[in-house]
């Protein structure tokens, strides 16, 4: 069954009733920026200034979550968000959305915003790296 996809707006809600947000960018892109009271498990991380799959991204998210979880996945504009939730639903994760405009936004074939993102949507933000919420407290959780 494909993935359900939602807009930011749709996120805020699912935020409000109780769902995590888990934000599956970079520790470097979370830090810059990330919806208020998200959680940072990379689907990728930045090495050697190059991007890389995270090894630890289904133990951590398996080490940290429940399988019925209610989870939102987010990135930069959607493309690592999908494949995250696609992970997750092999995984055996039952609830899982994915937000499919991401932080900034999504962008049609000439570059322009198609759909805006969490923060061009004016939702609320946080910066830096939350205690209990970083992929530094996170991956500990995982051992």
């Amino acid at each position: 069954m494909p993935v359900t996809r939602i807009s930011a707006l749709q996120a805020r809600d699912k935020l409000a009733e109780g769902w995590t947000y888990v934000d599956v960018r970079t520790v470097e892109e979370f830090e810059e920026g990330h919806p208020a009271g998200s959680v940072n498990v990379p689907l990728m991380l930045a090495v050697g200034g190059r991007m890389a799959p995270n090894p630890d991204f289904t133990r951590a998210m398996n080490a940290a979550f429940a399988k019925d979880a209610k989870i939102v996945v987010g990135c930069r504009s959607g493309g690592r968000s999908i494949r995250a939730a696609q992970l997750l639903e092999a995984e055996g994760f039952t609830s899982v959305v994915d937000q499919r405009a991401g932080w900034d936004g999504a962008r049609d074939p000439f570059g322009q915003v198609s759909e805006p993102g969490w923060s061009r949507a004016g939702l609320p933000v946080e910066q830096g790296q939350p205690s209990g919420r970083s992929w530094e407290d996170i991956k500990k959780r995982a051992g």
